[in-house]
């Protein structure tokens, strides 16, 4: 039986009468009991018609003895009398409630004037059933779900049009009824379909889950309902990207907090009008919450760039780092799209040896997101073996918060590398022998002219902290640096036209360039090592 009083009979009535179905009926009037959403469309209408056709009128029926022991605090009507209630008025807009209907025609045959068909029409097995073969044919790998819903921004409209006709009914009974009391469309929502959908897919419907299905409901004939808004609380409504409509969910709710009651009642009816068809469904959307997997690559080649090399729309090289790696996780966890980052980045001529350069890659909607230990070192494997170019090691799924490790302190990192140096004018290894002994050598670098075009103009202050050079004929030496990051060693070198000052041409007091260059170490300690 409902959970309904004496004193909520002239409510359902005059919500039946303005064209309200059963489950709106409960919302606005506050009833938190969840297994009463749960009963059929039918049997909750057919109750309903019961309670309001008691010729007993103050006698309480026999459900309505009950109390209700399921009600939310925050959802229970206010019984205290209401103090500084804004004045009421019926302004040209409004419209007294019709008299009374037969209530099976109120409840069943017509559309609702709230939900807009919402809660009549998408709360049932078949609906729930559509729902999940829609998951279904997605093939995600899930243990649970969580079911979210969109619904039209004139709903908000029409639920503040409902209260206000609600308010006026408890107000002459010294009742106060505040907006937040009444049941929200979603939440009357979820707790039909998540069970529904819960026994359909077999797994559990949570508030908060790595996996989200998505129901949406458009309602074409409505959508002029919220433009009075725009006229008198122009603020609210601002053109934002990627939105369709100025008049969202928010912007909507914002203007009803702002518009006085008098203002609302002369500009919409209340009740709202009854609209001749009901809200339509949209495509069902899943989504996974975003994998990360890290690791540490090396790079064997002096033609293969880090990102793909596209200019002007051409593309300069055949593959990247980037599209090596991520091409077999892309296939493994059926992602949509990735997003790849690494501590640094090399130049396409520089290789990465020593341990590898971190990085990281963020795999979109992944259909697939749980993998054991041995299966990422399948992974790893995979990838190894699809070429000779790169090799990654410590392949692993981190969380979000993990990657931004990586990122944490960068420029305060330090790497080593490797060069191959020219010299313009013949030397000795007496000539090189200095640099040895240069410690914690500061450089300033103005930004370098081959970057100028992606990155801001500005000078940066680095550190060399030790520098070692091995003789190898009058033109060749090779230099073994260790440097703050950040630091541009090919700049450092030849010098970039007085761009980086010292340099390593004013030391030597002769030209110098560099020929070759390999990152030995990237000293960040992340991701951790992962045993073979």
């Amino acid at each position: 039986m409902l959970p309904l009083k004496t004193k909520d009979r002239p409510i359902v009535r005059a919500l039946l009468a303005a064209g309200c179905c059963a489950r709106c009926v409960l919302r606005f009037c506050c009833i938190g009991l969840q297994s009463a959403y749960r009963q059929t469309y039918e049997d909750l209408a057919s109750e309903l018609h019961a309670f309001v056709s008691d010729e007993e009128g103050d006698k309480p029926s026999d459900g309505a003895k009950q109390e209700r022991p399921e009600d939310p605090p925050c959802k229970k009507a206010r019984l205290e009398t209401e103090q500084g209630d804004a004045e009421d008025g019926d302004g040209a807009g409004g419209t007294q409630p019709q008299p009374e209907t037969d209530v099976d025609t109120a409840v069943s045959s017509t559309v609702c004037v709230v939900c807009l068909g919402v809660l009549q029409h998408y709360c049932d097995k078949t609906f729930a059933k559509k729902v999940s073969e829609v998951v279904t044919a997605e093939d995600y790998q899930f243990d649970s779900l969580v079911l979210s819903v969109s619904l039209p921004a004139q709903l908000s409209v029409r639920e503040h049009s409902t209260w206000l006709l609600v308010k006026k009914q408890v107000r002459e009974k010294g009742v106060c009824l505040g907006k937040d009391d009444v049941i929200q469309v979603k939440e009357a929502f979820k707790w039909i379909m998540n069970d529904l959908v819960s026994r359909e897919l077999g797994v559990p419907v949570l508030a908060k889950s790595l996996f989200e299905v998505s129901v949406g409901f458009t309602h074409p004939e409505t959508d002029g309902d919220c433009h009075f808004l725009a006229t008198t609380c122009s603020d609210c409504f601002k053109p934002a990207k990627n939105k369709l409509s100025v008049f969202t969910r928010m912007a909507v709710v914002k203007a009803l907090e702002k518009i006085s009651e008098e203002n609302f009642r002369r500009r919409f009816p209340c009740p709202p009008s009854r609209p001749s068809t009901g809200c339509a469904a949209q495509d069902v959307q899943c989504l996974h919450v975003s994998v990360f997997v890290a690791g540490r690559y090396n790079k064997f080649s002096r033609t293969l760039p880090q990102t793909p090399w596209v200019i002007d729309g051409e593309r300069r090289m055949e593959s990247s780092v980037e599209e090596l790696i991520t091409a077999p996780l892309l296939s493994s966890f059926r992602s949509e799209g990735f997003n790849f980052c690494s501590s640094g980045r090399e130049d396409v001529d520089v290789r990465t040896l020593g341990n590898g350069r971190p990085f990281a890659v963020e795999l979109l909607n992944p259909h697939r997101a749980q993998f054991s230990r041995a299966e990422m070192h399948q992974l790893q494997e995979a990838i190894n073996s699809s070429s000779e170019l790169i090799r990654v090691r410590d392949l692993q799924i981190v969380t979000r918060d993990a990657v931004a490790h990586m990122k944490e302190g960068e420029e305060d990192k330090t790497k080593s590398y490797g060069a191959l140096i020219w010299t313009q004018r013949p030397i000795e290894k007496d000539d090189i022998e200095f640099i040895n002994n240069i410690k914690e050598l500061r450089i300033a670098q103005k930004t370098p002219l081959r970057v100028l075009h992606r990155r801001p103009l500005a000078v940066r202050q680095r550190l060399i902290h030790t520098m070692a050079a091995s003789f190898l004929d009058a033109h060749h030496f090779h230099l073994n640096l260790r440097t703050q990051a950040g630091t541009y060693i090919k700049e450092f070198v030849h010098g970039d036209f007085g761009r980086t000052k010292p340099n390593l041409c004013e030391l030597m007091n002769a030209d110098t360039d560099i020929l070759e260059l390999d990152v030995e170490s990237v000293d960040v300690d992340w991701p951790p090592a992962v045993e073979d």
